[in-house]
């Protein structure tokens, strides 16, 4: 059975929580505008603000691992 893909906007925020995990600049968002951007820049900025909030890298990348199989929030 084929996997279904995930949506654009889905793939965006997991990718910009994986580029906050990683202390990237935001500024490095790949997207120019739109839903892509604001979603790439919402993860980013939570995978920034679990971080300040103590979490460790496991446990980002363990919730990393949750979004991608369980949607976003």
């Amino acid at each position: 059975m084929k996997r279904q893909k995930r949506d654009q906007s889905e793939r965006a925020y997991g990718k910009g929580y994986q580029a906050g995990i990683d202390g990237r600049s935001r500024s490095l968002c790949p997207h120019e505008t739109g839903k892509v951007r604001e979603q790439w820049l919402s993860g980013w900025r939570e995978a920034r603000t679990d971080h300040w909030d103590g979490f460790n890298r496991m446990a980002q990348v363990q919730k990393l691992s949750n979004l991608s199989y369980g949607g976003m929030h």
